[in-house]
């Protein structure tokens, strides 16, 4: 690839609209909080391009991204879709914990009072 084809991490970042701000970009990579093609970087000035890879955490959720295009600017949303291709595995479903019931009934209190469990 040449050089022309590639851009800097933060600056990919910010133009795909993963952080509102390129100075907030930049620090998230500064932390090494950024992997590019499985290797940790921690440059903002790192070179990236079309193919590479990247897996960063965004809020939660782990995030897998593989760049497809070199933005010039960064534009609305759409745009910005564009130039990714989201590997990002669905969240593992967990399971609905178990209903308790609800609310006790009458019966269900005084039963609770006489035990001990309530107090008055």
């Amino acid at each position: 690839m040449s050089e022309q084809s590639k851009i800097r991490l933060d600056k990919w970042l910010w133009q795909a609209r993963f952080f509102k701000t390129r100075s907030l970009a930049a620090r998230i990579v500064s932390g090494g909080q950024v992997r590019v093609n499985a290797a940790r970087v921690a440059k903002p000035a790192a070179l990236v391009g079309p193919g590479d890879t990247l897996t960063f955490a965004k809020g939660q959720v782990i995030r897998v991204v593989r760049i497809v295009a070199i933005g010039t600017r960064r534009g609305p949303a759409p745009e910005a879709a564009a130039l990714y291709e989201d590997l990002t595995p669905p969240p593992a479903s967990e399971p609905d914990a178990p209903r308790e019931g609800g609310r006790p009934s009458g019966k269900a209190r005084r039963d609770m009072a006489k035990a001990g469990l309530l107090r008055r």
